[in-house]
């Protein structure tokens, strides 16, 4: 580790606000098409885990899906440090694991399939209509868990993913792309979570 790296792990180790729990991180196809990304998913993932993430949510927009399969399994053998689960757009078993891959499953699909199971439901008398709340919503999402802490690298959009999980979460963008995204990137935007007073849309 560098100089510099080392001072921002100790101004996040003696920090008095806790790191986030949960870290989303959003990238794209294209990211993982440049030598030695997912070396670098292995590494964001590590220093996520080594600075306090319990959860790390991994989400890869995707222009063409007929790279799906591919990053399906390619991402399934990535090195990480906990148990990885990963979800293609067509999946809808929920993803459970410590990490979480998503790989073109944007929001609005997610939702709204969320909605088309509730609907099914209430029309074969299985859901009292005044039965469906928030949390009857996020229980059928594919990524139910709602992240602290979303970064995106590249460019300040999110791609249309998470749109109901991230209402309340840190958003961190940073030009920096995925090929030269490093410890200190990431430690940025750590303490830049822990430096700000979350309202939770208050």
């Amino acid at each position: 580790m560098g100089v510099y790296d080392a001072y921002l792990a100790l101004r996040h180790r003696f920090h008095d606000a806790a790191p986030p729990a949960h870290v989303a991180v959003v990238i794209t196809e294209r990211d993982l098409l440049e030598q030695g990304a997912y070396e670098t998913l292995s590494d964001a993932l590590r220093w996520a885990v080594e600075y306090g993430a319990e959860r790390v949510t991994v989400m890869v927009s995707v222009l063409d899906e007929a790279v799906v399969p591919t990053l399906e399994r390619e991402l399934r053998e990535v090195d990480a440090p906990l148990e990885v689960a990963v979800r293609a757009p067509d999946d809808t078993e929920r993803a459970d694991a410590p990490i979480r891959i998503s790989i073109g499953l944007g929001g609005k699909r997610e939702f709204a399939a969320a909605v088309r199971s509730i609907a099914e439901d209430v029309a074969d008398g299985d859901l009292d209509p005044e039965a469906v709340d928030e949390a009857e919503i996020s229980d059928r999402l594919v990524f139910p868990a709602e992240p602290d802490l979303v970064i995106k690298t590249g460019a300040e959009r999110l791609s249309d993913f998470a749109i109901w999980q991230s209402v309340y979460s840190e958003l961190y963008f940073t030009d920096v792309n995925w090929r030269d995204f490093r410890k200190r990137d990431y430690l940025r935007a750590v303490l830049d979570f822990q430096n700000r007073q979350r309202r939770f849309g208050r």
